[in-house]
């Protein structure tokens, strides 16, 4: 616990546009790699533009350890067909966290990273000061395949114990 800085919620919002697997559609679900960890969502059958909202949460102690999402088609007799890959690196929203939040209005962007040939990012991500929580939404254009994005938000849990920010 002592190398424990606390917990991320990611809240895997939807699929967009993702890549036709079987016939005519495919039946995708996400799988989100940190490190050791791994946690997937429910399969979502015949939807090529799903909406999971599931919360998966992940514990942290090296941030510059970047998250990993891979979508599958899941399939019943034979192993599940990949439907696409990205990275998204969480040290930005890390560095945001530790700006002081209590003036703060809500809906003030914090900060803002913007898609480049490193990042995953489709579209521009801001880290927002929301409801009393620092969340930063995220659109990534899925890699190796023909088409597909993901959304999601971050946001982290302070957990009592660990060592924090």
């Amino acid at each position: 616990m002592d190398e424990l800085l606390g917990l991320l919620r990611i809240h895997i919002k939807r699929g967009v546009n993702l890549a036709i697997r079987d016939v005519s559609t495919s039946d995708p679900y996400v799988v989100v790699k940190m490190d050791k960890q791994r946690l997937k969502t429910r399969v979502i059958k015949k939807d090529i533009n799903p909406e999971w909202n599931e919360d998966l949460t992940l514990s942290v102690s090296d941030p510059s350890i970047p998250l990993m999402l891979t979508v599958y088609d899941h399939d019943t007799f034979t192993m599940d067909d990949k439907m696409g890959d990205a990275e998204l690196d969480i040290s930005p929203y890390i560095e945001a966290l530790k700006t002081q939040v209590d003036d703060l209005a809500a809906g003030t962007i914090i900060t803002r990273i913007q898609p480049c040939r490193t990042n995953c990012l489709a579209e521009e991500s801001c880290v927002v000061f929301e409801n009393g929580k620092v969340v930063q939404d995220v659109v990534l254009r899925l890699r190796h395949v023909e088409c597909g994005e993901l959304e999601l938000q971050l946001e982290w849990i302070n957990l009592p114990g660990a060592k924090g920010l």
